[in-house]
């Protein structure tokens, strides 16, 4: 079970965005990367299409999972969170600063 998925808020721990903060758009499991909104942008050249104009367009790139800590949506903080069962034998993220579940 990865500790990242979509919607989560995260931020950068190294790279030329160190330090910024956004939401996961899209989880690539298979490669252990994430599409991070408004971080790690690349200019990609396009063709012109019938539907489109082409020109250089920006766009995110994939980050390595392993660059990218959880920010706990209770206490703000960044934070590995830990895996625990609940009654039901639910398996959840919990945060290790404030205890608080993550949804």
């Amino acid at each position: 079970m990865l500790n990242i998925k979509k919607k989560d808020k995260v931020v950068v721990l190294t790279g030329k965005d160190k330090g910024k903060e956004g939401e996961v758009l899209k989880v690539l499991s298979d490669d252990n990367r994430v599409i991070v909104s408004k971080v790690n942008f690349v200019k990609r050249h396009t063709k012109p299409t019938q539907v489109a104009p082409g020109g250089i367009k920006e766009k995110e790139a994939p980050l390595s999972i392993s660059n990218v800590m959880l920010v706990c949506p209770k206490c703000g903080k960044p934070n590995r969170p830990k895996f625990d069962k609940l009654s039901d034998g639910k398996k959840v993220r919990v945060c290790r600063k404030c205890g608080e579940i993550i949804v």
